[in-house]
């Protein structure tokens, strides 16, 4: 069971959290509990940083935003105790968690589960556990990433061979669209990987975009319900024939990305791997990347990047300019990335399309694509994210979507 900021927000919603819990322990049940930092904590942690400076050293920074899951893991074993439930708080050095030492964006390595086998076996205490983080090598916290948290209780569920896991989180399931965007919008009883995966990767913020990679990897049932009620909620699996009957799924909208324009650069083999090359090192992820070729033997190469990256990302490009051969970089941070999502796609023509014919009928255009077999993603001016939402959402009638 994982519970997310907002489910933590208050000792009062942490308490509440406490008794779902309880409810669940007192079935028989053997449960890990996985918390993230309580709602607005980490921002403020990651404000004090940037108080002091842009140009952090990151494995410091690790350092004190990981201290926002600790609090709630305690907070947690205290209320759980509170209920009369045994329960122990863990950190990530004490199971320990191992990770790589990519800070602020590592990834998991391997998870010993002997201490917390034996924890469980006790009295069958409860485990709650500090999303977010690992440790690494060198015995340095390392983060996974923002929404993190979702990473560590699936990573945690497929090393212990857990029958599920379940994501708690403030809306009641994986809606069509953000119904804060789409009156009509609402929750799918089911979903696949593949097509959550997409989604999330693509700017839907309910569940972690590696959380489902992984528990797609294992083919572990993965839960999204609400920790405010009751209702079913998500499951995301495998997908199914009845499944490939829906062509689209839903459409998502990512706010979070610049676009990053390059221009002058010689058109010569390994020039652009000279450019994308230190970004990987550095741990930037690119995406939806497009080189025109111009009369003058020079090309031009287009990308986005996450927005909280553009200041190492120019920083990056700006040392290698003599190496690389630019004459001019652009970085625009008002663009958003919408998306059509669906597996569908695979068997039905057109999609693409009514995409594009939807956007040029509103006036929108397109500034970079991208395509793969269950996605079509459209780069746009950010002022007509929500527009482009809604048109897509009702061109393909997903208001009826099941």
């Amino acid at each position: 069971m994982k519970f997310g900021g907002t489910s933590l927000a208050t000792t009062k919603l942490i308490e509440t959290a406490a008794a779902r819990v309880a409810d669940i322990h007192h079935e028989g049940h053997e449960l890990l509990v996985v918390v993230s930092a309580m709602g607005g904590v980490t921002n403020q942690l990651v404000g004090y940083v940037e108080e002091i400076t842009q140009h952090h050293d990151l494995m410091e920074y690790d350092s004190v935003i990981s201290a926002g899951e600790q609090i709630s893991s305690g907070l947690m074993a205290i209320a759980l105790q509170n209920l009369g439930v045994p329960a122990r708080s863990w950190q990530c050095w004490q199971i320990p968690f191992r990770a790589n030492s990519v800070h602020k964006n590592a990834e998991i390595q391997h998870i010993d589960t002997t201490a917390i086998v034996a924890n469980l076996a006790k009295q069958r205490t409860v485990a709650v556990c500090s999303g977010f983080q690992g440790l690494t090598e060198e015995n340095r916290i390392a983060t996974l990433g923002r929404s993190g948290s979702d990473t560590s209780a699936v990573a945690l569920a497929c090393a212990f061979q857990a029958d599920e896991c379940i994501i708690y989180t403030d809306v009641d399931g994986i809606y069509t669209a953000d119904p804060r965007v789409v009156d009509d919008a609402h929750p799918l009883k089911r979903i696949s990987y593949e097509e959550m995966l997409e989604l999330s990767y693509l700017g839907a913020k309910v569940i972690h975009n590696r959380a489902v990679s992984l528990a797609m990897a294992y083919n572990l049932p993965l839960w999204v319900r609400s920790s405010f009620g009751d209702e079913r909620g998500t499951v995301i699996t495998t997908g199914d024939n009845e499944m490939e009957g829906e062509i689209v799924r839903g459409v998502t909208c990512s706010q979070e990305e610049a676009k990053v324009v390059l221009s002058g650069i010689q058109d010569q083999p390994g020039r652009v791997a000279s450019v994308f090359t230190p970004l990987a090192t550095a741990g930037i992820n690119v995406d939806m990347i497009v080189q025109n070729a111009t009369q003058q033997e020079t090309t031009e190469v287009t990308f986005t990047i996450p927005l909280n990256d553009v200041v190492r990302c120019k920083e990056i490009l700006n040392n290698l300019r003599e190496n690389i051969g630019f004459h001019d970089l652009v970085i625009d941070k008002n663009v958003s990335k919408i998306s059509v999502v669906g597996i569908g796609m695979r068997s039905h023509s057109g999609v693409a399309a009514k995409a594009f014919q939807t956007l040029a009928e509103l006036g929108i255009n397109i500034q970079a694509i991208a395509t793969s077999e269950i996605k079509i993603t459209v780069l746009i001016d950010r002022k007509f994210s929500e527009l482009a939402v809604r048109s897509l959402h009702s061109r393909y009638e997903l208001e009826k979507a099941g």
